[in-house]
């Protein structure tokens, strides 16, 4: 694992994924978008109003995934000390945010015309708004300090305790007799929604999936690269010659990734 998290090599295998994965997230969100807008059907007691689930629910599920992948690289930042693991972590915290941050504004635009209210003090809306508050506090608390190894430190602490709350959210309609429907997709005995609607379901899930990739990515590279330019200031390699061989571009990388890790 720690050979393939080298930033080195991460850069040359995402760098070769990356056309794929752009190229199968559009197609997998044209697809996802045409069925849940005009290919599947209206729901015989919420109408066109249910269209909102193919947001919600994909936004919600990746809200969940992305805090289990941050507190994953929180625990291997805290035990390995990788800066790659550091670097996954603070990149997906803003991506997990804001697909909860969805989550929360459709499930209200989908609440009001079925509940009859925008909000209720509901256990798996309520987790769901701590969920958010995590993430903003993660967010918070790694930039809070001036030495970032220390920001790094408190931060993986806090999504680890933060985990907590993932089976929280996902078995309060089970623990609690709640206001919100319970589950319909992940559940003992099978999905129990109609496989019409379940199709589109599952490509917008897949779609976000494709986009969060990308995303986590592509600020990944972005770190990566202004690591290698500072490793290259202090090293003066900047007022020598360009450097064309491929080998040294790895080693600036690792360069930049050591200067990281002994921040």
């Amino acid at each position: 694992m720690h050979r393939f998290a080298k930033p080195s090599v991460f850069l040359k295998l995402t760098g070769a994924m990356m056309p794929w994965v752009v190229a199968l997230t559009v197609i997998l969100t044209a697809t996802g978008l045409y069925l849940a807008l005009i290919g599947s059907p209206v729901d015989y007691q919420q109408g066109n109003t249910v269209r909102i689930m193919y947001i919600h629910v994909p936004a919600a599920w990746m809200g969940l995934f992305c805090y289990v992948g941050m507190a994953l690289c929180g625990a291997m930042s805290l035990i390995w000390k990788h800066p790659l693991a550091d670097i996954c972590a603070r990149a997906t915290a803003p991506v997990g945010a804001t697909f909860t941050a969805l989550t929360l504004i459709t499930g209200s635009l989908w609440g009001e015309p079925m509940w009859g209210t925008w909000w209720v003090w509901d256990a798996r809306l309520t987790s769901m708004l701590i969920l958010l508050f995590l993430y903003l506090g993660y967010i918070a608390l790694v930039n809070a300090f001036d030495d970032p190894e220390r920001g790094s430190k408190a931060g993986s602490a806090l999504a680890l305790v933060g985990a907590i709350n993932v089976p929280i959210v996902k078995f309060s309609v089970d623990w609690w007799n709640t206001l919100h429907q319970p589950a319909s997709v992940a559940r003992m005995g099978g999905p129990s929604i109609d496989p019409s609607m379940l199709a589109p379901l599952l490509i917008m899930a897949f779609a976000f999936t494709g986009y969060y990739f990308i995303v986590l990515v592509l600020r990944v590279r972005l770190e990566l690269n202004q690591r290698r330019i500072r490793a290259l200031q202090l090293s003066g390699l900047f007022d020598e010659r360009p450097v064309a061989s491929g080998d040294h571009d790895e080693l600036a990388y690792d360069q930049g990734h050591n200067a990281g890790a002994s921040k």
